[in-house]
């Protein structure tokens, strides 16, 4: 277990960013995690489903060895610090002056001419705010000073951090580090030679949201972490080129699993891609793994697609801070996510320089 007090999460669905805005309906905290049945407005309960066969035996095959391997030592909280102002000309989403968590849409983000270059704006910001963000990614830099950094450019551009008070969210960035799946919340830690970790970073610009997120190497990184994080990125690239009106969305999971599946890393099944725009999270919930879910892609509808990848154990853990997610046994995890907006064509990724 990492840290003291972790308790293991419940195995239901959630959307990364995080799954306290699905349904209020349960008698679990809103901070913990849900899996949304589309079209229905309450909480699933359901069981991962196990490993079998040569699949469970190639999964504890690679974590042993992997773990065997590794000096790596498991994450431990650090200390926070104040939550950063942001000015109050800054247009601010509603869930911050409601200070309640909020549910999600039970409608798709279809835009008009004018809504999709609302979301092209704040894609690109998003996009060139996660680009600066790597760039800060060395051995010795605090994840704090990342968010300080992203929160001020956020800012500086006339944007609101949209997970800042997000359900209670302290800080303006996740930033998820070697074996965190998700979620992770900035804080004193120094980064370390060979660490991973992924910067998710949504901005509110003029009303809307742009969501995206990469997994970065921080100095000398080894060969098994660097394939971990290529495989990841190849996964989400999959995806995009299979979207256009009309195509089913349960065929993103397909394809993200079938390619997981060829390098024999898991694919973590508790959080989902979503919609996105004038809300931080709506329909559809997007799966990225294999399923049978209802549902097709739309002319001018945006949501995320962002896939998490392990070399371990798909199974999450979260920390007493509830939000920071860690993979069970400890193994590295990697993620990336884009906006997509669909068009007659395909899919245009919005976040993207």
């Amino acid at each position: 277990m990492v840290g003291a007090g972790t308790a293991t999460l419940q195995p239901r669905l959630i959307s990364s960013f995080v799954g306290n805005r699905w349904y209020s309906q349960s008698t679990q905290p809103l901070h913990h995690l849900f899996r949304c049945n589309p079209g229905q407005n309450h909480v699933l309960m359901r069981q991962s489903r196990p490993l079998s066969g040569i699949t469970n035996f190639l999964f504890n095959k690679r974590n042993t060895d992997e773990l065997q391997k590794s000096t790596r030592k498991r994450l431990k909280p650090g200390k926070l610090s104040p939550r950063r102002p942001v000015p109050d000309h800054i247009l601010k989403p509603p869930y911050v002056a409601s200070k309640k968590p909020p549910g999600i849409a039970s409608g798709p983000e279809v835009h008009d001419e004018k809504g999709i270059e609302c979301m092209r704006a704040a894609g690109r910001l998003a996009a060139q705010v996660l680009q600066y963000a790597g760039t800060l990614v060395k051995p010795g830099v605090t994840t704090d000073a990342i968010d300080q950094e992203v929160h001020q450019m956020i800012i500086d551009n006339g944007a609101y951090p949209s997970p800042l008070g997000y359900g209670g969210f302290p800080k303006s960035v996740c930033t998820s580090v070697n074996e965190c799946i998700c979620h992770g919340i900035p804080d004193s830690r120094e980064l370390e030679d060979g660490d991973i970790i992924n910067i998710d970073v949504t901005v509110y610009l003029s009303g809307y949201h742009g969501d995206t997120s990469a997994t970065f190497f921080c100095g000398d990184v080894d060969d098994e972490a660097k394939k971990l994080v290529q495989v990841t990125k190849e996964s989400l690239y999959k995806a995009i080129s299979i979207c256009a009106p009309g195509v089913e969305l349960n065929k993103i999971g397909k394809i993200i699993h079938a390619h997981a599946d060829e390098h024999r890393y898991g694919v973590v099944e508790q959080f989902v891609g979503h919609g996105v725009g004038r809300l931080f999270h709506s329909d559809p919930v997007v799966l990225h793994y294999r399923n049978n879910e209802r549902g097709r892609m739309m002319l001018n509808q945006t949501f995320t697609i962002e896939p998490m990848l392990t070399m371990g154990s798909i199974h999450p853990i979260m920390w007493d801070d509830d939000w920071t997610v860690v993979t069970s046994d400890g193994s590295l995890s990697a993620q990336f996510e884009h906006t997509l907006l669909i068009t007659e064509n395909g899919a245009e990724i919005l976040t993207q320089c």
